[in-house]
């Protein structure tokens, strides 16, 4: 390994200038966390004294932190790999210049030691075109000079203690005229049980500096507490990604929420003797001191690594760009939507953090805050800016965290830190290759059981996108915007009626008086358990009008901009297909309707689904809901026959899928339509209501679609291209370990609005 001392280059990121809460340069915003004096009670040089009874925290021109003392491993860690590597995607700039640039990162923990990782990156090879199958497309072969171009990189340290070290290293590609395959090799790096996988070359795909990027997405990523993972056969549809990524590679992979489950933590963690308390106020008041913050501490931790570390989930990691956004499993279960004094207790305040620590490091490859919040150090309860928790001496005594220089541009951040945990939400904005953009809203960070996000975060995302798709002088044709949780769903203000009535409180007294429904109730605030679950919707009733002005503000946009949006959702363990659209009366066609806006609900590609009663309820209850007098919205039917000939629902639904499942989102190409006739040639759609299909795309929906495998890509006939082609894959046979899946397709026609 090389033994020079990483430095962070500033040219990686847009100037060198700070960046202010929406994601855009302001040197007057800037607060230099490093700086003497700052509010977060550490200064500027190396300190070794004491202050105030605490040894001072020592801070250098890298970090917060001295670090372990590297010695005790006596050598024999070096390379020592406790998981990765993991890729990420950043961004794209230069976009409309002539050299645009695809950045992304790779994460590797280690074992502490002094010497610096290195990455070698190469060109690997040219793909001809993204449009057609790399089994039809095939490899222009290797570059004769790649090896030539060679870059080798040095790692940034972004976090260290006694038993881990975390190091990131910062990718720039070109994009080129074709799509292009790149290595990157890690050397003098061992796994331990694995040897042979030590310094093996690693793979991934980048567009073509004119395409667009082919997306998978996914959402519940973990098992909840009590389920048998061996009868699910574990996450075995991660299986059927890497198949279909190797016969048509994915540029990038977009986790809606859920990546990791952290619920055990309650029941074989450190939080269990909390957990066992029967006492509410007791439980409310608990601690969260030193010594229960270090065992939460590495409880996430090693949950996070073991989880990185699984099957083909870890090759997928390995491989595929990923982008992230959490959501309550990732911290615990129902986090941010239980009652706001049980919310406001030590406990949840610490694991939030510590939840937080691991989120930022594991998923975005960014370091954590300094310290996170224990009742033990009264000033982790401030925040004065983002990232900022103020430092604990006792946490930093052996620790090193790692301060950026500026924000990294894909951040929207919010402008106040969440009320339950220290921190400020980060919202994600970026372009998916030249006709896509993204942005995820952070909706976990600010959630209340009344509201999701800040009025003034939504301010701030508006006014980036808005600026962004300005900028992009109509060449984003499509924006995808994930919530995690479904905005376009079925009703269920009834069940929460019922669950919220006075009926449950005799039942709710013998569960405390003798344990009966024990599993009807929550074990953090009484609750029915079920209650936390249908709070987090944007269709209960506490959220309804949060959730309109927010589809009123996505279609302004849509409509200003002339950019079709579809919206992604996980969370609720089913596939399904919902979409908003002008009401039939105003008679406007889905290719010139900004109100059509497709929601993709695929979920989970890991947990277990709800039963078939679940499923069929729900399916019953989807009705023709009106947002407002010009709006409507109802899910599609999507499933026209069930995967595979396994049951999986009753055969009246079509619109919920009960089982595991993951979607793919390709944007659709010019054809000539000679001899690659476009989808659904011929077909004439409907559009009297949503239960029958509203354009072309729709039509033919479910496994005879030729976007059904998520494969092949061909414009709709008779409309302009680039729209979008979505494949949900849905699992056949949760015994069959190798994941298989079938695929239901449909397509989301491009969006031109008619000047009136």
């Amino acid at each position: 390994m090389a033994d020079t001392v990483a430095t962070h280059s500033a040219s990686s990121y847009e100037g060198g200038a700070p960046v202010a809460a929406n994601g855009f340069h302001d040197s007057k915003s800037h607060v230099d966390p490093l700086h003497n004096g700052s509010p977060n009670g550490i200064s500027n040089g190396t300190q070794n004294g004491t202050q105030n009874g605490e040894p001072d925290v020592v801070v250098t021109a890298q970090g917060v932190g001295q670090g372990p003392d590297v010695a005790i491993n006596g050598g024999q860690a070096q390379g020592e790999v406790i998981c990765g590597p993991l890729l990420n995607y950043k961004r794209m700039e230069g976009l409309s210049s002539a050299s645009p640039t695809w950045h992304g990162s790779v994460l590797l923990v280690l074992k502490p030691e002094n010497e610096v990782p290195v990455l070698h990156l190469d060109f690997g090879t040219e793909i001809r075109s993204s449009s057609v199958p790399v089994d039809d497309a095939g490899f222009d072969g290797p570059t004769p000079s790649s090896k030539q171009s060679r870059e080798t990189l040095s790692a940034i340290k972004l976090y260290s203690d006694p038993r881990k070290t975390f190091w990131r290293f910062d990718l720039a590609v070109p994009l080129r005229s074709t799509g292009a395959r790149w290595d990157y090799t890690i050397p003098d790096i061992r796994f331990s049980g694995g040897e042979g996988r030590a310094g093996c070359t690693r793979s991934f795909f980048v567009p073509s500096s004119s395409e667009s990027m082919r997306i998978m997405f996914h959402s519940c990523n973990g098992f909840s507490v009590g389920t048998d993972e061996e009868f699910w056969s574990g996450p075995a549809l991660w299986n059927d990604v890497m198949r279909v990524h190797e016969k048509k590679p994915f540029h990038v992979m977009i986790g809606g929420g859920d990546q990791i489950y952290n619920d055990s933590v309650r029941v074989s963690g450190p939080l269990r003797e909390w957990t066992d308390i029967g006492n509410p106020r007791r439980r409310r008041e608990y601690p969260f001191g030193e010594d229960m913050r270090t065992r939460c501490d590495e409880f996430y931790f090693q949950n996070y690594a073991t989880w990185y570390s699984t099957g083909a989930f870890a090759t997928a990691n390995a491989q595929i760009p990923q982008i992230n956004i959490w959501d309550d499993h990732d911290i615990i279960d129902g986090f941010g939507s239980y009652t706001d004094h049980f919310m406001n207790s030590h406990v949840f305040r610490g694991i939030g953090g510590v939840a937080h620590k691991y989120y930022m490091l594991f998923q975005h490859h960014f370091p954590p805050p300094v310290s996170t919040y224990t009742s033990d150090a009264p000033q982790t309860a401030q925040n004065p800016g983002p990232g900022s928790t103020a430092a604990d001496p006792q946490q930093l005594g052996d620790t090193f965290v790692r301060k950026e220089p500026h924000e990294d541009p894909c951040w929207i951040i919010g402008p106040k830190p969440g009320p339950y945990v220290q921190e400020h939400s980060r919202s994600l904005y970026m372009r998916l290759g030249r006709r896509i953009a993204f942005v995820g809203l952070d909706a976990r960070t600010e959630r209340t059981r009344h509201q999701v996000n800040y009025p003034e975060t939504y301010d701030l995302i508006f006014s980036r996108l808005n600026r962004e798709l300005s900028e992009a002088q109509g060449e984003i044709k499509h924006l995808i915007v994930l919530l995690g949780v479904p905005i376009a769903y079925p009703r269920l203000i009834w069940l929460e009626n019922v669950l919220t009535s006075p009926i449950i409180g005799p039942i709710r007294f013998l569960n405390k008086r003798f344990g009966i429904a024990g599993d009807f109730f929550n074990h953090f605030d009484g609750q029915v358990d079920l209650l936390d679950d249908l709070d987090d919707h944007y269709t209960a009733r506490q959220h309804k009008k949060e959730r309109k002005v927010l589809m009123h503000q996505l279609q302004q946009l849509a409509r200003h901009h002339n950019a079709r949006i579809t919206i992604l959702g996980g969370d609720v363990h089913l596939g399904a297909l919902g979409r908003f659209y002008s009401n039939p009366k105003l008679g406007i066609a889905t290719p010139n309707d900004h109100r059509y806006m497709a929601n993709v609900i695929s979920s989970a590609i890991t947990n277990k689904p709800p039963p078939k009663a679940v499923a069929n309820m729900l399916a019953s209850r989807n009705k023709i809901h009106h947002l407002d007098h010009d709006t409507d919205e109802t899910l599609l039917n999507l499933f026209d026959k069930q995967p595979g000939g396994v049951a999986k629902a009753s055969a009246k639904n079509h619109c919920t899928m009960p089982s595991r499942n993951y979607a793919i989102l390709s944007e659709t190409v010019p054809v000539d339509a000679e001899h690659q006739p476009g989808l659904n040639a011929g077909h004439t759609a409907t559009g009297l209501d949503g239960h029958k299909p509203l354009h072309r795309g729709e039509e033919g929906c479910g496994v005879s679609h030729p976007a059904a495998a998520g494969i092949d890509t061909r414009a709709v006939a008779g409309e302009e291209p680039y729209g979008l082609d979505v494949s949900l894959r849905v699992e056949i046979d949760n015994s069959d370990r190798s994941g298989k899946t079938e695929g239901y397709g449909f397509h989301i026609p491009a969006l031109h609005v008619l000047q009136t």
